[in-house]
Parts: structure tokens; sequence; C-alpha cells
């Protein structure tokens, strides 16, 4: 009996990575001559992929936005889900770090 119930948990150990990356994706994915197409796209908009930046975030960004506003998608590709109206905080300020006094303090 232990045998069957160690299988039965090893089975689903291993069955459940497999079932979690069927996720399906809304647009499916890219073909390599998308990704090409996106590249040269961000190229024109003045990205360079090859180039040693310290501001590569900013840089690719901007890229993007400067393509998305050529392509009239505006806002519409980040990937981060729905845009939303209003606003939210969250969160105190922030505190000092005062270290602990030693038990022993002033004896």
């Amino acid at each position: 009996m232990k045998t069957i119930l160690k299988s039965l948990v090893v089975a689903a150990v291993i069955a459940v990575p497999a079932v979690s990356f069927a996720q399906s994706q809304s647009n499916g994915p890219l073909t390599r001559a998308q990704v090409t197409g996106e590249l040269a796209q961000l190229e024109q908009a003045g990205y360079d992929p090859g180039a040693n930046d310290a501001h590569y975030p900013a840089d690719i960004q901007s890229a993007e936005a400067r393509v998305a506003a050529q392509n009239g998608t505006a806002g519409a590709g980040s990937g981060y889900g729905p845009s939303t109206n209003g606003s939210s905080a969250s969160g105190g300020g922030s505190a000092v770090y005062t270290p602990p006094i030693p038990v022993y303090f002033g004896h």
C-alpha cells in the first residue's frame, strides 16, 4: 500500500510542472520574422542593441515609445495588464535603522 501511495505522489510531482507550462497565450508565440521586424523598428527609432549602454532600460523604453507612437498604438503594448483610472498608495514612511541595544548595555 505504501508503494502505491509513494508512486502516486511521485507521479503527481512530475505531472504538475508539465501542466503548469500548458498556459495559452492570447496572441500566440512570436515567429522569428516578427521578432526581427520589431528589432528593425527599434533600430530605426534610435535603439542600438549592440551598444554597451549604461542607460539600457531607459533607452529601449524610449525607443519602444517612439515605435508605438509611429504605429499609433501608444500604451497598448506594455504587457502589464489593462490601463486603469485612479491611483493608489501603500506603505508608510521610511524609518531610520537603529541597531538593537546589547543586553548588557551600561553594565
